[in-house]
């Protein structure tokens, strides 16, 4: 299958097709395209619109008579992606199957960093690291700092067994990340500062070919 289009199984076709049926505009194709993120994972639209609409640079393919359009920015974010239906009898509803992720945002060190630790945003996250994140990595030898914040943006140092762990990007996107936001509404954006290629003992290190 091109990577620019997004497999689409039997059943998820059949449910769209039938979905289109009650439609009264013509011409629909099913768009679906990346919206956002959130927790580290990419959110969705999925919509009816006129194919017609369409850009030069969108994709467009059809799936036995379902006409699909792909947004030119979503193309390499929905690469390898599946759309399915889930298998509730009473409450089946379409899902999409994506293995790809947002990528995790990092500085050097030696950047200058903007904003600073006396907001009581940067308070609410210390003490979230301390009482929430730092306990839990502590097995790996590892734990986290802030070193700033600057408006709706944390800057996050992970070290000790997290500096140049294998896994860092997940501990962030998948833990610290989600906390941060949870517990402080405020920051929108959480950096990686961290310079991973000085790890000295790295609890979960990549495989070097």
């Amino acid at each position: 299958m091109d990577n620019s289009t997004i497999e689409i199984s039997e059943r998820a076709r059949n449910f769209v097709l039938g979905a289109l049926e009650s439609e009264a505009e013509e011409n629909l194709g099913l768009f679906i395209e990346v919206s956002g993120e959130s927790d580290g994972e990419y959110q969705y639209d999925l919509y009816f619109q006129d194919v017609n609409d369409k850009t030069m640079q969108d994709t467009v393919y059809e799936v036995n008579g379902l006409k699909v359009v792909i947004p030119s920015s979503s193309v390499k974010k929905l690469s390898g992606a599946k759309l399915d239906m889930s298998d509730e009898q009473d409450d089946s509803q379409l899902f999409l199957v994506n293995p790809n992720r947002p990528t995790v945002r990092t500085l050097s060190e030696d950047m200058d960093i903007p904003g600073d630790l006396s907001s009581p945003e940067a308070l609410k996250i210390v003490e979230i690291l301390d009482k929430e994140i730092n306990p839990a990595i502590a097995s790996h030898g590892g734990y986290a700092e802030l070193v700033s914040v600057d408006g709706s943006t944390a800057y996050v140092r992970m070290m000790g067994g997290c500096q140049g762990c294998g896994m860092a990007a997940v501990t962030l996107s998948q833990g610290i990340e989600v906390a941060i936001k949870d517990g402080v509404p405020e920051i929108e954006d959480v950096v990686d500062v961290t310079n991973h290629s000085a790890g000295t003992n790295p609890f979960y290190a990549s495989s070097k070919k």
